[in-house]
C-alpha cells in the first residue's frame, strides 16, 4: 500500500511540475533570439563615457554595458577583431593586419569565425558582413561558408549599404558591422583628440540610425544587438599595452539582457560566446570566450517589468509550488 501510495504521489508530482510553465524558475536565453547584430566600432575605447552619447544611451541603459572591457594584450585590429569572431586568443589564431590583407581563407583553415558556425547550425539563413576595413571581409572572414560581404570604404556609405539593406527585408540571421573612422580619427589626430570625439559622437549617431532601421524592420522583438570595440586609444592611437589602449566599449540589449554593468573580467571576444549561445548553438571547445554571468537570468529588471506576471497566474503558480511541497512530504512520510 505504502509504494502504491508514493508511486501515485510521486506521479501526480511530475504531472505537477510539467504544468508549471518553464518561466516560472528563471529564463534560459539560450536559443532565444531570431537574429544577432554586432556593430564593431574601430578604436571606440573607455573615453567614449565622457562623450555626449544619446543614442547608446537609449539602447544599452536598460541593459548590459561596460566601458571598458578588456582587449587582446596586443591592441591592434586584426588580433583583436579575429578574437571577436572565433573566439580565441590571438596567439592562437594568429591574425594580423599584413596577413589578413594579404591572405583569403576557407574553413579548412581552421580558427573558424562564428559564421561558420552558424552556417552548420543554420544552413540556409543569411549572413551578412559590412565593412570599411576590408581585410576583416578578406582575411578572417571564410570565403565557402556563403557569407555575403560588403565593403564600403566609408563608414557613411557602411551605413548606407546596411540601411538599404534592412530596408528591402532581408533578415539576417548574423549580421556584423566594423566602422572604422573613429580609429582612423585617434591616428590622425590622436586619441584624445576632439576630432577624436568627435568622430565617437559621429558612431553614435550611425548606431542610432541602425538600431532604428532594425526595429521599424520588426526585428528588434526578437533580435540580440551587441556594439563592441576592438581596442581603445591613447594620445598616439593604439598598439600598446597601456590603460587606455587596452580598453573597449562592450554592450548587449536584447529582451531577456539584465539592466547591469557587466563585470569588470569581461573581455571583448566574449561576443562571440554570446552570440552563439543567443542563437542557440553549443560553444565549441575551442572557444576561451564566455557569457559574462551577470547578462542573461533572474535578475532581469527590464523584461520582468515589460511583461508582468498576471495576478491570476502568480496565484496559480503559488498554489502548485504549495502543492508540489506538499507531495514531497507525503511521500517521505509514507515512505518511512
Amino acid at each position: 500500500m505504502k509504494k502504491m501510495l508514493s508511486f501515485t504521489l510521486s506521479i501526480l508530482l511530475v504531472l505537477s511540475c510539467a504544468i508549471i510553465p518553464a518561466s516560472a524558475e528563471g529564463f534560459d536565453s539560450f536559443g532565444a533570439y531570431e537574429h544577432v547584430f554586432i556593430i564593431g566600432v574601430d578604436g571606440l575605447g573607455a573615453s567614449f563615457d565622457k562623450i555626449d552619447s544619446p543614442n547608446f544611451d537609449r539602447i544599452f541603459a536598460d541593459n548590459a554595458y561596460r566601458y571598458d572591457a578588456h582587449t587582446e594584450t596586443l591592441t591592434v585590429s586584426a588580433q583583436n577583431w579575429g578574437s571577436i569572431l572565433t573566439g580565441e586568443s590571438f596567439d592562437v589564431h594568429g591574425f594580423t593586419n599584413d596577413w589578413c590583407k594579404d591572405n583569403e581563407r576557407d574553413s579548412g583553415y581552421g580558427h573558424n569565425t562564428i559564421f561558420y558556425y552558424a552556417r552548420k547550425a543554420f544552413p540556409d539563413a543569411e549572413l551578412v558582413s559590412f565593412n570599411n576595413w576590408s581585410p576583416i571581409n578578406h582575411g578572417i572572414i571564410e570565403n565557402d561558408i556563403n557569407v555575403r560581404k560588403i565593403n564600403r570604404g566609408t563608414d557613411p556609405l557602411v551605413v548606407d549599404a546596411i540601411l538599404q539593406y534592412i530596408e528591402k527585408g532581408n533578415a539576417p540571421k548574423l549580421m556584423f558591422v566594423q566602422l572604422d573612422s573613429v580609429d582612423h580619427a585617434a591616428h590622425t589626430y590622436g586619441g584624445y583628440s576632439d576630432r577624436y570625439y568627435n568622430a565617437a559622437k559621429k558612431a553614435d549617431i550611425f548606431l542610432g540610425d541602425i538600431y532604428d532601421a532594425i526595429e521599424a524592420a520588426g526585428f528588434m522583438k526578437d533580435s540580440l544587438f551587441i556594439l563592441v570595440a576592438d581596442h581603445g586609444e591613447n594620445e598616439n592611437g593604439h598598439g600598446g599595452t597601456s590603460k587606455d589602449e587596452s580598453s573597449a566599449v562592450l554592450a548587449v540589449a536584447g529582451h531577456s539582457v539584465n539592466k547591469t554593468v557587466l563585470n569588470e573580467s569581461v573581455q571583448n571576444r566574449d561576443v562571440s560566446a554570446i552570440a552563439l549561445y543567443a542563437l542557440g548553438i553549443d560553444k565549441p571547445e575551442q572557444f576561451i570566450s564566455s557569457v559574462p554571468g551577470e547578462l542573461f537570468g533572474d535578475s532581469r529588471e527590464k523584461t520582468v517589468d515589460a511583461n508582468p506576471m498576471p495576478d491570476t497566474e502568480k496565484a496559480f503558480r503559488k498554489f502548485l509550488y504549495f502543492f508540489v511541497r506538499m507531495v514531497n512530504l507525503l511521500v517521505g512520510l509514507f515512505d518511512k
